[in-house]
């Protein structure tokens, strides 16, 4: 949560937030993940707007994950960049859980002089975790066949000339006749 108060409601006012606060559970992809308590490192511009408060920013967070052709363990940093604008709750008292449109259920109200960023910096840093994440860009894989490291196997791995069963029958019927 961050408190908006010093921020005021006059339109054009802006302040600068840093702050740093634990992932939660759960902020992962297929292949990466962010460990559970890992400080999100958050920096934040407030902007009063007539509409409400404007928050502009970017979370930084390390991440671990797998390489997605070795499956080496792979750990880095993303920069997640956001922005979002919370509205006041309207001049009537309505808020979020009061409205009618489906456009209004998909915005961001203040609670009270505080916005809660979780759901915002939830999705940012997930939409900015790497799919397919790679031990390096020309990692080599793992070997189809026996599921060797290509990259310590060498040049010399291989496993010789292999058909494909369902193409046996096939072959044995081209060596029946021979070549013609």
């Amino acid at each position: 949560m961050v408190d908006t108060r010093p921020l005021g409601r006059q339109p054009g006012s802006m302040r600068t937030v840093e702050r740093s606060a634990p992932a939660p559970a759960h902020l992962a992809t297929g292949m990466a993940r962010v460990p559970e308590g890992a400080p999100i490192e958050l920096q934040l511009r407030l902007e009063a707007v007539m509409e409400g408060v404007l928050v502009t920013g970017k979370a930084r967070v390390a991440y671990e994950a797998e390489c997605a052709r070795c499956l080496d363990p792979v750990g880095d940093t993303v920069e997640a960049p956001f922005q979002e604008l919370f509205r006041y709750p309207g001049e009537d008292g309505l808020g979020p859980q009061d409205s009618d449109t489906e456009d209004e259920e998909e915005d961001y109200y203040l609670e009270g002089e505080l916005l809660d960023l979780d759901q915002v910096v939830r999705d940012a840093v997930v939409l900015s975790l790497p799919l397919s994440p790679l031990c390096r860009e020309d990692c080599p894989g793992l070997c189809a066949e026996c599921g060797v490291k290509l990259a310590e196997a060498g040049p010399e791995h291989g496993h010789g000339e292999r058909i494909d069963p369902r193409w046996e029958a096939l072959r044995d019927i081209g060596e029946e006749f021979g070549d013609r």
